[in-house]
Order: C-alpha cells, then structure tokens, then sequence
C-alpha cells in the first residue's frame, strides 16, 4: 500500500506552525507497513487542494489530507475534495446527529456548514473536537488540530497496512562521505535499503523486509566503522 499527505494551510507555508502532522502521519503509516510517497504542502486555496488531491488519488493507494476543515472563512478542504470529485458539499445527516446526540452540542449551537461533507462521504466523528472528517474513496481527510487528526486517525488505522519493515540504526563517528565505499558493500551483501543521515554524527539507517537481515546488516556495519560511544 502506498500513500500520499497533503496538508493543508497558509500558516504552514509561511512558516507560522510547525508542520508536525506530517511527519506524525508518515511515522504511523510506516509502522503499518504503507509507503508513504508524496508529502505536499498547498495553501487554503480550493482550486489547489482539489488539483492536488484529483491528481494523488489517481496515483497512490491512499490520499490522506489533514487540516482545513470547519465552518470559518479560511476552511475549504471539504469543498476542495468535493470538487476533486466533481460532487456537492452537503450537510451530512450522520454527521449531523453524532454532533447533536454524542458531541453535546445543540443544533443551533453549531455553525452553518459544521456538518457539511461530500455528497456520499463516510464521516469520520471528531471525539476531540467540533468539526468532522471523512472518507471519500480513497481520500482521508482530517482536521488540522493535532489532537484532534491523531484521534481521528487512530480510529481508521486499520484500514491501513502494508509490507512492515524492521529497521536498525548504526551511530558513526565518522564524516558522511567516507562512509561511501562500506554502505556500497553493505548493499551487496544484505537486502537491505540504507539511509544516511549528518548531524552531530551521521546515523545509519537499515530498513528491510525481515528482521534477521536488518540485524546482519547492522552488525557487519558496526565492525567497519568508529562508533559513537555511548
């Protein structure tokens, strides 16, 4: 299974929040074996949520779309998927009576456009919040609100899954370039895809299919390189 995220959010663009529900998706769909492809950042422009989100359902398994979502100015993912589909955004009856019989809101505490979905979505209720997601076909869309889109998606992550991978990490202590040659050998001797990645020291990541092998890999590694010292 693979997958792309789209998030969703002038404020992500200019720097004013940190774009953690990016790198929250793709570390949960990874643990449940799913590629995840393309991570693509556009702006609450609707035109631009539905190109992006017609074109990614086309290519990958899964699309799953977070923030943007509610009733206020700035909030046109809903409409933006439904254009994606060519469908009407409509008020979702479902949706409607979780927020009025669950969510202890009165109907008339709610805001125009609270409850208003693709026409045919399965709405996904937002027990940490107000406003609600869905899922059209393959597309998943979540609230921005970090508290709010983990919950939601921990309530489909079933519906994900994939080849899971086990992966090791090898902390060298050696500049990233002259580890060139050995993570070439690396490769030809285990079914293994390597990662190398600089900071205070350069980790070494071994991703692949079967735990024992990625254990091999790390071990063989260990014995070629300076170590970070514990």
């Amino acid at each position: 299974m693979n997958a792309a995220i789209v998030t969703v959010g002038d404020e992500l663009l200019m720097g004013d929040t940190e774009n953690t529900n990016a790198t929250w998706l793709s570390g949960r769909l990874n643990e449940r074996g799913v590629s995840v492809e393309r991570v693509t950042t556009v702006p609450d422009r609707l035109a631009d949520i539905a190109r992006v989100v017609n074109e990614y359902r086309a290519e990958y398994d899964a699309v799953l779309v977070t923030g943007g979502i509610g009733p206020t100015h700035d909030d046109v993912t809903m409409a933006g998927v439904a254009a994606a589909f060519g469908r009407d955004l409509v008020e979702n009856a479902e949706a409607l009576d979780w927020l009025t019989e669950h969510g202890g809101y009165a109907a008339a505490e709610l805001n125009d456009g609270t409850a208003a979905l693709p026409a045919g979505a399965r709405p996904l209720h937002n027990g940490a919040g107000v406003a609600p997601g869905c899922v059209l076909e393959s597309v998943y869309v979540f609230p921005g609100v970090p508290d709010e889109m983990e919950a939601m998606f921990d309530g489909v992550a079933s519906e994900f899954s994939g080849q899971v991978t086990y992966t090791e990490f090898v902390a060298v202590d050696e500049p990233e370039s002259t580890l060139v040659d050995r993570l070439g050998a690396l490769r030809e001797a285990f079914d293994v895809s390597v990662g190398s990645y600089p900071g205070e020291h350069v980790r070494v990541k071994l991703t692949a299919g079967e735990r024992g092998e990625a254990e091999r890999a790390a071990a063989w590694l260990r014995e070629r390189v300076d170590p970070v010292e514990n």
